[in-house]
């Protein structure tokens, strides 16, 4: 049993150490609580309905609705015919539709897909609820309302578009928690408009309310973690996850316990690594400073610069991936199988833990070839299965290669970077700016996530292209064809080139190529293709039983969800 106390000197810390992770879904474990019971009541109440067709508070219900009958005045009729309006369907609709534009305008998909889901959901359950139950309205309703009384409709989506909308549209704090107090204060209005006006009775609208309310609060728990999926309106990407506040502790902790301690150094190149930077073998390491770090070139994880102690100072670089990182994986390749087919064998990781692992693998395999990679110094797990910060060597003194200044020598160190690649059966597949350092006048290899081992000949000689065209931007076609001429082939070169298209060329190495274009520079993928003998263009089209089964299911389904969620949001009895 832990006890949460840090390991002593003389006894190895268990890996990891045994204590519960303090990082959790973005719910705390009261709103779980709250949504499970919530359900499970309104489940409850409905099998004994349907069990016994008149329970006892029906009976009551009939009471109080007789009774306000009673009392019911016409200007107070008036007011509540005013209030109700706010779970009319069109209040409904306009407060759906507003949130689905913002979250179309950021492109928060997955908040967009859950609401809807949760929407379409909640309209189908309380539309069969009430047909089951075959309720009747009470006696003496001011307006006339087509189908059952039990569960209220109305209510159900006033609280599930009030809910979802509070979850994805407004981050977690003062001004959610307000929005909740508004929208349970709206809930209670509406409430009483309708049972004043006796359209519904009690027990229908609070089965509906909480019902409604309770499902939006669980698919929004399970489905968009805010930790995870944070709402921000910073136009931030996002992959780059917040690491301050409860994930920052937690990431000290992490780094403290399983990289930092001395004891916990179970890795020999991790206690080299760390011993020959910063004396961390002699001394226990201290963690002083973690922050974002290069963010602009890095699309695909969080990378941070940590400041770490030992007997001397220094500091280490590190990605963070999350389950929002191998998710978005999984899209791109997917999407990239049905655009073009199987370029090569692309399949997505199982999950983080195995994203991450490819990367220290791969970074191990970089150095054994010679290449100038970052030392790896370990993987620290922060929540089993979901975040993992993968640590390696940080190159102080670095700037990316277009901030530096550029000559023969380095076109020299960039083209023999490529040749061992080839040399070693091994493909970086994502050579672009950002990815090549300068650290006192030698190039550095980085970020070798996408690396791999036994590629294609397209894909080595899209590797070669992309180093050429890095290159030229500094010193012009000419010079870098003629030092590529000493370590590969004209032929090689114009296979490079028959390969280059959109597809091949990051996104930062096509902005860069579209500027100096556009500043009076020449049309670098021409330049070298003028220089190097003539050949057809290689075609990055595949086409395949798996394509056209990808693209026919995602077509299809994309129709099928598009029809269905559009005639339910735009129903006569839910919104």
């Amino acid at each position: 049993m832990s006890t949460g106390r840090l390991p002593s000197a003389d006894r190895k810390p268990r890996r990891p150490s045994g204590d519960p992770t303090a990082i959790r879904p973005d719910m705390r474990l009261s709103t779980y609580a709250w949504a499970l019971v919530v359900v499970g009541v309104v489940g409850a109440v409905f099998f004994v309905i349907v069990g016994n067709p008149d329970p006892w508070w029906f009976e009551a219900d009939e009471e109080l609705a007789e009774w306000i009958g009673s009392v019911r005045t016409s200007w107070a009729a008036d007011v509540a015919d005013a209030v109700e309006w706010l779970g009319s369907p069109w209040s409904l609709r306009i407060g759906l539709w507003g949130g689905v534009a913002v979250l179309l305008a950021y492109r928060r998909w997955r908040q967009l897909f859950t609401l809807a889901t949760v929407v379409v959901a909640v309209e189908w359950l309380t539309e069969r609820a009430s047909e089951a139950i075959a309720r009747s309205r009470p006696e003496g309703a001011l307006e006339a309302i087509d189908g059952y009384s039990h569960p209220s409709i109305a209510l159900a989506g006033l609280g599930v578009v009030l809910v979802g909308l509070g979850y994805a549209l407004i981050p977690r704090g003062r001004f959610r928690h307000m929005w909740f107090v508004s929208s349970a204060i709206t809930m209670v209005a509406a409430g009483l408009a309708r049972l004043y006006l006796s359209v519904s009775h009690l027990s229908d609208l609070l089965l509906g309310a909480f019902g409604g309310a309770a499902i939006a609060v669980g698919a929004f728990a399970l489905l968009v973690p805010e930790e995870s999926f944070p709402i921000d309106y910073h136009r931030r990407r996002s992959a780059h996850l917040p690491v301050t506040g409860k994930r920052g502790l937690v990431l000290r902790e992490a780094l403290e316990q399983q990289l930092l301690a001395t004891n916990g150094m179970e890795s020999v190149t991790m206690r080299h690594a760390l011993t020959t930077q910063l004396g961390c073998d002699v001394v226990h390491c201290q963690l002083v400073d973690l922050k974002p770090f290069g963010q602009a070139g890095s699309a695909g994880s969080t990378p941070l610069r940590i400041s770490v102690r030992g007997q001397i100072e220094g500091d280490v670089f590190a990605k963070l991936y999350s389950m929002n990182h191998l998710r978005s994986d999984r899209w791109y390749k997917l999407g990239r199988a049905i655009l073009y087919g199987r370029l090569e064998d692309e399949r997505p990781f199982t999950s983080v833990r195995r994203l991450v692992e490819y990367e220290d693998y791969m970074l191990r395999v970089m150095r054994d070839a010679g290449l100038p990679s970052p030392v790896p110094h370990g993987v620290v797990q922060l929540v089993p299965g979901r975040e993992y910060l993968i640590v390696t060597e940080f190159f102080e003194g670095s700037v990316e290669i277009d901030q530096a200044e550029v000559g023969p020598e380095i076109v020299d160190e960039g083209l023999d970077i490529v040749r061992r690649l080839w040399d070693a059966g091994l493909a970086h597949r994502d050579l672009k700016p950002a990815n090549l350092l300068v650290q006192r006048g030698s190039v550095k290899l980085i970020d070798v996530a996408f690396g791999e081992v036994r590629p294609t000949p397209w894909r080595k000689s899209v590797d070669l292209a992309n180093m050429m065209l890095i290159l030229a931007l500094h010193v012009g076609s000419e010079l870098v064809y003629e030092r590529a001429l000493t370590r590969f082939t004209e032929q090689e070169i114009a296979e490079a080139f028959a390969a280059t298209r959109g597809l091949t060329i990051p996104a930062q190495l096509k902005s860069h190529l579209k500027a100096h274009q556009a500043s009076g520079g020449l049309d670098l993928i021409e330049a070298f293709r003028k220089l190097a003998p003539e050949r057809s263009p290689i075609s990055i089209q595949r086409w395949g039983l798996r394509r056209l089964g990808l693209s026919a299911a995602v077509v299809i389904g994309g129709i099928v969800m598009i029809v269905a969620t559009y005639q339910n949001l735009r129903g006569v009895d839910l919104l």
